[in-house]
């Protein structure tokens, strides 16, 4: 999972979630800081109205929570949605050993340009390019 100021940075540069059962989000507000909560059928569902998307509650899944409009919500994509995010700009993933670990890197090629993204965790790396993409379609 990616971390929430990078999903937070991603939804900064455009980054459109339309929810599905199995997506992790996080409730924007310090009162909700590190809680992870994931769409599901039975317990957190979708609903879409001319108004907006509210994702509900159900059940006494979360006591203190009826629904939060998807505005409040920060999506935590998955590595596999980042990769499929990445589609045609997506070159390689390679694993290093590198000095106290090992080390993903991620190479994109939007147009002309070819640049690598860094991390120790595979999913922050596809993030980061992903990021990348985005920042250099604007």
């Amino acid at each position: 999972m990616i971390s929430t100021p990078l999903a937070q940075r991603l939804r900064e540069a455009g980054l459109r979630w339309t929810p599905v059962s199995g997506d992790a989000f996080q409730v924007a507000g310090p009162e909700f800081e590190g809680d992870v909560f994931t769409v599901s059928d039975m317990t957190i569902e979708a609903h879409t109205y001319p108004t907006g998307t509210i994702l509900g509650f159900n059940g006494t899944t979360e006591w203190a929570l009826d629904s939060v409009a998807l505005d409040d919500a920060v999506w935590l994509p998955r590595e596999d949605q980042l990769r499929d995010m990445l589609a045609g700009a997506f070159e390689r993933l390679e694993r290093a050993d590198a000095a106290g670990g090992v080390e993903y890197r991620v190479t994109v090629t939007v147009g002309d340009d070819t640049a690598t993204f860094v991390s120790d965790d595979p999913a922050e790396s596809y993030g980061m390019a992903l990021l990348g993409v985005l920042q250099s379609l604007r």
